[in-house]
């Protein structure tokens, strides 16, 4: 079925939460209007400045979920629905053209897209591209008991430095979203989409930033056009995959800021330099997030009987008293007292 106009617009009964500590977002659930005007209110909500023809052959009540995170000037939207086709023609596009790229990643279902003669169907380990400022159809399908999700990235023309040419290549094309840089913005894309509560709103602009140079990197290197990219990106995402491996690699003992240069081939000076602008050193990150996790695992009452050494060796402190003196500087308590309930002194390990 198509959308019908409705006596209100979507942005009347859109709420727009006012916590003070919590990303700008908008917020849009179809469950609190009636039945009759769920789906219209969707494709409202959905199409907003940017005019398309939306169907679904769901025949049940159309329930859907719809949030829209700014990020200054780059808009991460999250969205869970029914089976779902879009269409925007030329003529929808002369009626009102907002000029944004869109990077869309299902999280669950699949979609198929096609626009400029290219087409592609992807799923959850692939992110596909495409113009709103060109004709484009897609599709979202899932089974009939089940809902689609999808989770998009929306980007200004005028902020991709990539040449028509090179952007033309990318259209309608699938990316794989499951290894290398493609791997760390779907990482990076469902952490902000799924906790924006444990971003401060002062933190948008930044957020933005890091959206938009892993979005860059991942087109460049898919579009062969890397050379595009400003030094500026380069080291951002170098410095998000430094933490990427660093996380990944915490229980290593022998990990520290040697290991960390060698394995991304640079030398320790350029890896210090990255983090140059930084809060902490790469050493002092490695040591803060394993006293992060080893301080979890302390709180877990489903390992209250393993030995404290034993926590503190799978995260990387093989010596107990290394880690007792780490731990000790970083809380101002001892493992064994935090572990039985008093409270740390402070703020944890700088």
């Amino acid at each position: 079925m198509g959308a019908r106009k409705l006596p209100y617009d979507a942005a009347s009964v859109v709420n727009r939460p006012q916590e003070d500590a919590i990303l700008p977002r908008q917020v849009l659930d179809t469950q609190l209007v009636p039945e009759a005007d769920r789906f219209d209110l969707w494709a409202d909500f959905v199409v907003g400045a940017t005019p398309a023809s939306i169907w679904t052959d769901r025949a049940t009540p159309f329930n859907a979920f719809a949030q829209l995170i700014d990020l200054g000037g780059v808009h991460l939207t999250s969205f869970r629905y029914p089976t779902l086709r879009t269409r925007r023609t030329a003529r929808q596009i002369r009626q009102a053209d907002a000029e944004m790229f869109q990077l869309a990643l299902p999280i669950a279902g699949f979609s198929a897209i096609s626009q400029a003669r290219n087409e592609s169907t992807i799923d959850q380990t692939g992110f596909t591209f495409f113009d709103s400022s060109r004709p484009y159809e897609a599709e979202h399908r899932v089974d009939e008991e089940t809902y689609t999700s999808t989770i998009c990235v929306r980007i200004p023309h005028a902020r991709l430095p990539l040449s028509p040419d090179r952007v033309n290549r990318l259209l309608a094309a699938s990316m794989p979203a499951d290894r290398g840089t493609g791997g760390l913005l779907a990482q990076f894309l469902q952490q902000v989409a799924a906790h924006p509560e444990q971003y401060e709103p002062t933190e948008a602009l930044r957020l933005g930033g890091v959206a938009l140079d892993l979005v860059c990197a991942t087109l460049a290197r898919h579009a062969d056009a890397e050379e595009a990219l400003s030094p500026e990106t380069r080291q951002q995402v170098t410095r998000l995959q430094v933490v990427q491996f660093i996380e990944r690699h915490l229980a290593r003992p022998d990990l520290d800021p040697a290991a960390v240069a060698r394995a991304h081939h640079v030398s320790l000076r350029t890896l210090h330099r990255l983090f140059a602008d930084e809060d902490e050193t790469v050493a002092g990150l490695i040591r803060r997030r394993r006293l992060e996790h080893c301080r979890r695992d302390l709180r877990n009452p489903l390992l209250r009987d393993q030995p404290i050494h034993v926590i503190a060796a799978r995260w990387g402190f093989p010596d107990p008293a290394h880690f007792s003196r780490a731990f000790r500087a970083g809380y101002g308590v001892p493992a064994r007292d935090y572990r039985a309930g008093v409270a740390p002194t402070t703020g944890g390990p700088r």
